[in-house]
């Protein structure tokens, strides 16, 4: 049984991950997902763009909903090279002849 003192720890503990916006929770999973789970939770974390990156592959891989269309043609559209005025012609040069 816990003491007094370490139910006071175990609280103020929780209280300072909340004031953070974080919460302690436990989840099941194979051994070998361990460290997978926990780096997945530590990035989580941490926040910002990468993080929420993360969370919508997540979200959608295991939302099981069939992917969208025009995927490819929106990555090329937010692309830095759109409006580079690239010439990406090239010269015609006839085939060769070959013996069949």
């Amino acid at each position: 049984m816990s003491n007094s003192s370490q139910n006071r720890a175990v609280k103020n503990y929780r209280g300072r991950l909340g004031e953070r916006g974080m919460a302690r929770f436990e989840v099941l999973g194979r051994a070998a997902d361990r460290e997978l789970i926990r780096s997945l939770a530590r990035r989580l974390a941490e926040g910002g763009p990468e993080a929420s990156r993360i969370r919508a592959a997540v979200s959608h891989a295991i939302s099981g909903e069939p992917p969208k269309r025009g995927g490819i043609l929106a990555a090329l559209r937010r692309s830095p090279l759109v409006g580079a005025d690239l010439d990406l012609s090239r010269p015609f040069t006839p085939g060769r002849s070959v013996d069949l």
